[in-house]
């Protein structure tokens, strides 16, 4: 089975880049520079951000829906990130490096199925749960940090 991984998009972000720590601060976000590799994965382009690169660490809701599931967590986006990435039948290294808590929802929000995988055996996991007709998405979190790391869905 066909899937996509996609990035968030980056226009929700655009408008905090270059803003002075303190004005970062008022609207709950932090700066961070980047002083190792793996260590601060970018949510937008899917990539971890290279050592001395800036980063915004800041909460965002990742599941918006009417349910018990709704969900915000802190996520990473290297400060000037600009293409959302898509990848097909492919895992990023973001993930693949990671152990990764991959999470199923219908098409109303609510959660059908959960586990937990070493990336570089995430992709039978993923085939299983959209095996299931009544998946709509998948969401991968970092595990150990619970924070929300992309978006899967039938290609």
């Amino acid at each position: 089975m066909s899937f996509r991984i996609t990035g968030l998009d980056p226009a929700p972000f655009r408008e905090l880049y270059g803003l002075p720590d303190e004005e970062l601060a008022r609207r709950g976000a932090r700066r961070m520079i980047a002083d190792q590799a793996p260590g601060f994965p970018d949510r937008v382009e899917l990539r971890d951000a290279e050592p001395g690169k800036s980063v915004l660490l800041l909460n965002f809701t990742h599941l918006a829906v009417d349910t018990p599931y709704r969900s915000s967590h802190a996520i990473f986006v290297r400060e000037g990130a600009e293409r959302s990435a898509s990848t097909i039948n492919s895992i990023p290294e973001s993930l693949r490096a990671r152990l990764i808590s991959l999470r199923a929802f219908d098409a109303a929000g609510m959660m059908t199925d959960a586990d937990v995988v070493d990336g570089k055996a995430l992709e039978p996991l993923i085939e299983r749960f959209l095996a299931d007709p009544a998946v709509s998405f998948l969401h991968a979190h970092y595990a150990r940090r619970g924070c929300y790391a992309a978006l899967i869905e039938r290609a």
